[in-house]
């Protein structure tokens, strides 16, 4: 059975003191769903994360890591620290490392297999750009994301993989995928998969919408069949708003 899932990417937001608050408020009022509740705040306020976390089954997550175990790369960080300070579970591919800091499919397979190899989960973000959708080329982008990052692991890799679909048009510009597009796009992943693996593999793996989530429409997009969660940017900075959101799982 597939995992329900509820992430906060943070991005480059909140102080240690903002931090502090936050993971504060969010465990004071988490809902007991039953799904995973993931937040992901800056790589400086990890550790404290933990430690403010440490009674809460909210879980901690890293924002990006680079593929190699050390070495000459300022400013990076490795799996093996983020598991030095009991973080096992990393966001690879976001749509921002790619468009802004020109992370390509080749240097997120490395990432991706470099965080398996220290058996961490990987949470796997795609997804195709307004001109793919209006073109009509949407399916295949995604399926060439997934391709050319995944398709080449073992079969039991798939066991620490999460996936995130974030449809690019619909990141921080207020605009939302339907349920009827997400479901639409999250079937022809699981399907997608199913042809490459199996069906097995397929049914389970946990596949997040990632996109403009709010309390309004979190609902209606988590009752799709195939929608196992979101990864949620801008409404996972206020308690109140990520708390509707981790409800409407």
């Amino acid at each position: 059975m597939r995992s329900k899932i509820v992430a906060g990417n943070w991005k480059m937001n909140k102080n240690l003191q903002e931090t502090e608050s936050l993971l504060a408020e969010l465990s004071a009022k988490l809902p007991d769903t039953g799904a995973e509740v993931m937040v992901a705040p800056t790589f400086v306020n990890l550790t404290n994360a933990v430690r403010c976390l440490g009674a809460s089954t909210i879980q901690v997550i890293a924002q990006n890591m680079h593929f190699a175990d050390n070495g000459a790369f300022t400013g990076e960080i490795s799996a093996e620290m983020l598991l030095n300070i009991k973080v096992d579970t990393v966001i690879i591919g976001h749509s921002e490392r790619r468009a802004y800091f020109g992370e390509t499919d080749e240097v997120l397979a490395k990432k991706v297999t470099a965080a398996l190899t220290k058996n961490m989960r990987v949470m796997f973000c795609f997804g195709e750009e307004l001109e793919d959708r209006k073109s009509g080329n949407h399916f295949n982008i995604v399926e060439s994301q997934l391709r050319n990052a995944l398709f080449s692991l073992d079969a039991k890799a798939w066991g620490n993989i999460i996936l995130a679909y974030e449809p690019v048009w619909a990141i921080g510009t207020g605009e939302t995928a339907s349920p009827e597009q997400a479901q639409e796009m999250h079937a022809f992943i699981r399907k997608t998969i199913g042809d490459v693996y199996d069906v097995g593999i397929a049914n389970n793996v946990s596949i997040l919408y990632g996109g403009s989530v709010k309390p309004a429409n979190a609902e209606e997009i988590f009752s799709k069949p195939d929608v196992d969660g979101g990864l949620i940017g801008g409404a996972s900075l206020n308690a109140d708003d990520f708390v509707a959101i981790i409800k409407a799982i």
